[in-house]
């Protein structure tokens, strides 16, 4: 059973992430792209991370796409998932695809689709795929990855120079130069090294690094930025021996950006995306609505109110975001996990600009990182979110779904002033909130709140798995 989440097909490698999925997504897309538009269609594009058997996966879906007459342009190294939706756009193709299971553990691999204009593919058009897949016979005998080059069905392509220009070109380089700053950096064995390295470098800033070789394993541990994972980056930032400005990290496919400041203190996605928004409003005076999904801090919508702006919160899932963003001309959109984008640049999560736009943000105010969020909080209130991670079998799954869809079965929580099921529920307090979902990536049950006090974050949880009888 071939099935896609919020962050497309991802499975274990060797269960369900095996050549013939691969490739069978590879027809049924084929199958769509030849419904759409005939054989005319213009060329899919596909990159892949460093993930174990990512070049072969892309390999084998690149096989299934000539084999339908469907021409491709393959991005022949690993490279960031930002850089197929660039090229997507610039190519105006209606398609891309990405070998990644992003943040997910060593053992899983995935496809990650993007449809015209580089966004993330909707449900509507991966539940389509999904049910062309159950109707696919699988062919073992397709042509050979040569036998495609030597078609002229297969180009290899090398769009990293227009990408970086693209960033280079929407952040104030000479501010950045003129600063003089001192970055630790920490790409967790992931695919953001060149690009970022070669923004900071172009902008005079001097980079350290650690954690840039290629290791499928991510160094046993999760390629997500967080309080844990980061670790070895706030030692680096606090070792004493050198002042570094700012500590950044990316994730395995360079979507979503995790920061240390420069005392080493770990800043939460919720607060970059807030501090985000505030410096281009307050600093860069520009306007604009903000998106949020519904597991993001409230900062957000206190920021927007007090500059005369609109909070919007959507499900999870940067697609969501995106087509909001679009909807309402948002100024900036983001999500809990550390992924953000605004407006005019891509239609979907990029760590390498959001990484660039925070060394300007340094660069421009003059201002540490420290400095800019309590200059934030000290306005806005200061908001702490906690969550917990449930492990999840099948089974279980199907009953969190079914008590998940009953309506307002958290409602009586006491204290509980509402519960919204836009996307799982969320139950809202007097001073904060707590959702409880279903991940979309990973077999696991999510309970997320915010509070005004960590320990009050805390209670929201208990409360609601008390209810839940977990």
């Amino acid at each position: 059973m071939i099935t896609f989440g919020t962050g497309g097909f991802r499975a274990v490698i060797g269960d369900q992430f095996t050549k013939q999925n691969v490739q069978t997504i590879g027809m049924a897309l084929s199958s769509i792209l030849a419904e759409i538009n005939g054989r005319e269609t213009k060329p899919v594009i596909i990159g892949y991370d460093r993930r174990f058997l990512s070049k072969e996966a892309a390999q084998w879906l690149a096989e299934a796409f000539v084999a339908a007459g469907i021409t491709v342009h393959f991005i022949n190294y690993s490279c960031p998932t930002p850089l197929v939706m660039f090229t997507v756009g610039q190519e105006d193709s209606v398609l891309g695809c990405m070998i990644t299971a992003s943040h997910n553990p060593a053992i899983y691999n995935g496809v990650k689709l993007f449809t015209h204009g580089g966004r993330d593919a909707d449900q509507s058009f991966t539940d389509i795929v999904a049910q062309k897949c159950r109707q696919v016979a699988w062919e073992n005998d397709l042509p050979s990855l040569q036998d495609a080059k030597r078609s002229g069905l297969l180009r290899y392509i090398d769009p990293m120079n227009g990408y970086l220009d693209n960033i280079i070109q929407r952040i104030d380089i000479t501010k950045i130069r003129d600063a003089h700053l001192h970055i630790a950096f920490d790409p967790m064995f992931g695919v953001a090294t060149n690009a970022i390295q070669t923004i900071l470098l172009t902008a005079r800033c001097r980079v350290d690094l650690i954690h840039q070789q290629h290791d499928p394993l991510f160094g046993s541990e999760l390629p997500a930025p967080d309080t844990l994972t980061m670790r070895q980056l706030q030692v680096m930032v606090t070792n004493g021996y050198y002042h570094y400005h700012l500590g950044i990290a990316t994730d395995g496919d360079a979507d979503r950006l995790g920061v240390v400041d420069e005392k080493g203190e770990y800043v939460d996605s919720h607060r970059i995306l807030a501090l985000v928004y505030y410096y281009l409003l307050k600093y860069k005076h520009m306007r604009g609505d903000v998106v949020r999904n519904v597991a993001t801090s409230m900062m957000v919508d206190r920021i927007a109110e007090a500059y005369g702006e609109q909070s919007w919160e959507v499900p999870v899932g940067f697609k969501y975001v995106t087509a909001a963003m679009a909807a309402h001309d948002a100024l900036v959109g983001g999500e809990s996990s550390g992924g953000l984008t605004v407006r005019g640049y891509l239609q979907g999560k990029d760590s390498v600009f959001a990484a660039s736009l925070l060394v300007e943000m340094l660069a421009v105010t003059g201002k540490p990182i420290s400095q800019l969020v309590a200059e934030m909080e000290a306005r806005f209130g200061k908001f702490y979110t906690e969550e917990e991670q449930i492990p999840i079998d099948a089974e279980q799954k199907t009953q969190f779904r079914q008590y998940l869809k009953k309506v307002r079965s958290l409602a009586r929580i006491p204290g509980a002033i509402g519960v919204s099921m836009l996307d799982g529920q969320k139950v809202t307090f007097a001073d904060g909130w707590c959702l409880v979902r279903l991940s979309g990536t990973e077999p696991l049950l999510r309970i997320t709140a915010e509070g005004n006090t960590v320990a009050q974050a805390r209670e929201y949880i208990q409360a609601v798995k008390k209810k839940m009888g977990l």
